[in-house]
């Protein structure tokens, strides 16, 4: 037996994108012996050579970093809090039909650079394709962290141009969960801002109202922390039961508490993994660091 998530492909090297979206295939065997790496000592007349080649080589490997990606510059609609720390931030891509057109599947990301820095933000989209084909607009939900290319992005305005890359990864793969009927039960995990690709997937329909028991536990501090809570209900109309887990709720909350990624929200359902083939999608490193422990996968 294995247990899988299905999970857009990013590249591991990219942490900056956990705080948004994080996300990962995971094969229940354990992962390949490590390699052995054998250690050559230079021969010293390289150390001589590399001093006098030193500035040469300093150059080199300068080009050789330099950045070939392409950005399409694209104008903010919107930027408005969404929840605590959380912005809502929309994009006008209706003027670059390719860069909207790249977008093809629920769970893809793109990197996005603001005025004044070079350095990006890789984002999860958090519309549906199909927003980005009729009304030709992007919409992310952003977390705004002291210091990062984020924080400038939520404090920009209507209007403010921003630079876009195409759409990248693989997104969900939806046809590994098909035909409904074969996977009745389908549980979804998420923390904080890794909302933003489930609501893609959820608004994008994936046959929830075709499937016995879909859940979505959405954990976050507390209800101010909260983003997307005025989708819920057309979320449920769809299909998708949405259960809020609360780590430090008020006194009148009466729903679930503590952490979506505690072993209690996996293990419970543990039983119903073996019996009805569910499929977990987790959008949080966190999430994901409990997952693996519990079925000693690596």
């Amino acid at each position: 037996m294995s247990i899988t998530t299905f999970s857009p492909a990013v590249p591991r090297n990219l942490p900056h994108l956990c705080s948004h979206a994080s996300f990962r295939t995971l094969p229940f065997p354990s992962s390949p012996p490590p390699m052995n790496l054998l250690r050559l000592k230079p021969h010293p007349s390289i150390f001589h050579l590399l001093r006098h080649r030193r500035r040469p080589l300093s150059l080199s490997a300068a080009a050789v970093r330099q950045d070939t990606t392409t950005y399409t510059s694209a104008p903010l609609v919107d930027v408005s809090p969404a929840a605590e720390s959380l912005f809502h931030v929309t994009v006008d891509v209706a003027d670059s039909p390719d860069l909207a057109a790249s977008y093809t599947i629920a769970g893809q990301y793109l990197q996005l650079r603001v005025p004044d820095s070079d350095k990006p933000s890789f984002l999860a989209i958090a519309s549906p394709p199909s927003l980005a084909a009729t009304k030709g607009v992007f919409e992310f939900l952003v977390k705004t962290v002291p210091g990062s290319t984020a924080e400038l992005l939520c404090g920009l305005q209507k209007g403010d141009v921003v630079e876009l890359t195409q759409a990248m990864g693989k997104g969900f793969q939806i046809d590994q969960i098909s035909p409904p009927e074969n996977y009745q039960s389908v549980l979804i995990f998420a923390t904080g801002a890794g909302i933003s690709p489930i609501r893609s997937l959820i608004e994008s329909g994936f046959g929830a109202d075709k499937r016995s028991d879909v859940r979505l536990y959405y954990g976050a501090r507390n209800l101010t922390r909260m983003a997307y809570q005025d989708r819920f209900k057309e979320w449920a109309s769809s299909g998708v039961e949405i259960v809020p887990v609360l780590s430090q709720p008020d006194q009148n909350w009466t729903g679930e508490q503590g952490y979506v990624q505690v072993e209690k929200y996996i293990t419970d359902n543990y039983v119903l993994c073996l019996v009805l083939m569910i499929e977990f999608y987790l959008c949080n490193s966190l999430v994901k660091h409990s997952f693996w422990r519990i079925f000693g996968v690596s």
